[in-house]
């Protein structure tokens, strides 16, 4: 009988949610698994797990034994890791998601540079930018960026992720420039569909005082890319965050407006389950990122 074995297993149901996914994720079979944990649960004398057709509920009994097990084998997997780090090797597998366009632009080089330096360590990456649960899809971290609500989630912040809004400098030869941000209601104006109010731009005027001013769209578009390519072509003024903008507002594709405005800023985050104790890879690995992004971001310089 192999008890850590046991409780990964038991671990993976309460995660993923279901008997059939934990299989899926242990590369068991479903009927393996669901035996298993009956021979669990008379083991221990206890119901850890109510189940209903739809779902599974977990019993007192089954809260406090989870949160043990996720205590216990982190704890055997980082004494694993010691020993390995003893030699100065970091090993294993990092699952990862992250958001699409800032994970390619800002996030894959460090990547990159983190695999060269831990040959021994692979990676899995979800380039993604819908809201997902870590602990029933496996995934060890997240890069996210936003403001955070409470969650059961750990955060640590990487960097501030700004926002500006801009044009194409044929685009203001033909339309003007705006003085004021009331004045962009005039404008035709391109924006990220995915928010919750694209038309409803927020800021902060030159006396510190929150406005904001509803603009006439001419495009929405949920690819952040998109609207930054339609932005160059003269296609209206953007409010898009400045890791987009960097490259097009140093080539002079783009020009910032509106300069003693504010506009919204969130933050990059790595972000994972309170429940589980870091590994030392995933350790090393935020700590990595969080150097590298230390800092004003490079990507709002203009050296």
């Amino acid at each position: 009988m192999d008890r850590f074995a046991d409780m990964q297993l038991y671990v993976g149901v309460v995660e993923t949610g279901s008997i059939s996914a934990a299989a899926e994720r242990l590369n068991l079979a479903k009927s393996a698994v669901s035996r298993r944990l009956s021979e669990l649960e008379a083991r221990l004398g206890v119901s850890l797990i109510t189940r209903t057709t739809r779902r599974l509920n977990l019993t007192d009994s089954g809260r406090a034994y989870y949160d043990r097990c996720v205590v216990i084998l982190a704890d055997l997997e980082e004494a694993e890791s010691a020993v390995s780090q003893a030699h100065q090797a970091l090993k294993g597998r990092l699952k990862v998601a992250l958001p699409h366009s800032f994970g390619l632009l800002h996030l894959a080089p460090l990547i990159q540079a983190f695999m060269a330096l831990h040959p021994e360590v692979r990676f899995e990456l979800d380039f993604n930018d819908r809201q997902i649960d870590l602990m029933q899809e496996g995934f060890d971290l997240a890069i996210r960026i936003a403001t955070l609500e409470d969650s059961s989630l750990i955060a640590r912040r990487l960097a501030p992720i700004r926002h500006a809004v801009c044009a194409s400098p044929d685009y203001l030869a033909r339309h003007g420039i705006p003085r004021a941000a009331a004045e962009m209601a005039r404008h035709v104006c391109l924006a990220y569909s995915n928010l919750s109010d694209p038309g409803l731009w927020s800021y902060r005027g030159p006396d510190g005082l929150p406005g904001s001013v509803r603009v006439p769209l001419r495009l929405a578009a949920s690819s952040g890319d998109f609207l930054l390519r339609a932005a160059i072509a003269g296609e209206g003024l953007i409010m898009h965050p400045t890791f987009y903008l960097h490259d097009a507002l140093r080539s002079g594709h783009l020009v910032q407006v509106l300069t003693d405005h504010s506009w919204p800023e969130l933050s990059a985050y790595a972000v994972y389950p309170s429940t589980r104790h870091l590994s030392s890879r995933v350790r090393a690995f935020i700590d990595f990122v969080a150097e590298r992004l230390a800092g004003e971001p490079y990507w709002d310089r203009m050296d």
